[in-house]
């Protein structure tokens, strides 16, 4: 049963991956919280349409509607943590907390060159052939119950070039001086780039705070689910009611 002034939580996935990647903590988690995973612009059930910030805005805001409770608390996972960003500054008044998920890192400034170099190769490799070297990187390392929702869901390679496009040379710890809310940076303790701009991210926000999971990598909800779930509990229910 849920709690009473528990907030409902929106996970926000990652690059070329869906809805699916949140299975984990969806499972774990609803018993206390509403909680709901979407689908980003070009993933998932969205396959077809067009990627954008702001069609990806629109979808973000739609899932804490939804809920008809007012305030969210938003989950967002490296490409999805971007986004997410995004819809802080554009709906400050929907958001009751952030958590950022290998997603506090710069997108501008030379570390981005390699991204843009993989965004111009991924549309030269057949997608079948990406698809069968994910679906048996992720069978060989973890468990069914935590990938095969994302297998079954498929990715999203297509939209790649124009998502990366779109966030690379966008963001940087600037961005979080727009978020109102309370914000958790939450790393794999092994995710090196998506951590190089941690320090910076955590200065320019009155209240964030940083969150490590140990042994972890890029993508800690995989890598420790239980610790991830764990953390976004305890962030959640430490956010004060009504924003």
């Amino acid at each position: 049963m849920t709690a009473a002034g528990a907030p409902p939580i929106v996970f926000v996935h990652g690059t070329r991956f869906s809805a699916g990647q949140w299975s984990p903590q969806l499972a774990a988690l609803r018993e206390d919280f509403p909680v709901a995973a979407v689908d980003l612009p070009g993933h998932g059930v969205r396959s077809a349409q067009p990627w954008s910030l702001d069609a990806a805005t629109e979808i973000i805001a739609s899932a804490v509607d939804g809920f008809e409770r007012g305030p969210a608390l938003v989950v967002g996972h490296s490409l999805g943590g971007y986004a997410s960003l995004e819809f802080a500054r554009r709906c400050p008044e929907r958001l009751r907390g952030l958590v950022l998920a290998g997603a506090s890192a710069s997108t501008r400034g030379p570390w981005a060159t390699p991204y843009r170099w993989v965004a111009g190769l991924v549309p030269r490799i057949p997608a079948n052939r990406l698809a069968r070297w994910n679906d048996r990187l992720l069978r060989r390392l973890y468990p069914p119950e935590v990938v095969e929702a994302t297998i079954r869901s498929g990715y999203a390679f297509h939209t790649l070039p124009a998502a990366w496009g779109e966030v690379l040379g966008r963001f940087d710890a600037g961005a979080m001086r727009h978020v109102a809310a309370p914000v958790l940076l939450l790393n794999g303790e092994k995710d090196t780039v998506f951590r190089s701009g941690e320090p910076a991210f955590a200065r320019a926000h009155p209240h964030a705070r940083v969150e490590l999971i140990p042994r972890a990598g890029h993508l800690a909800n995989f890598d420790a689910p239980d610790a991830f779930t764990d953390a976004v509990r305890r962030f959640a229910l430490q956010l004060p009611v009504g924003g």
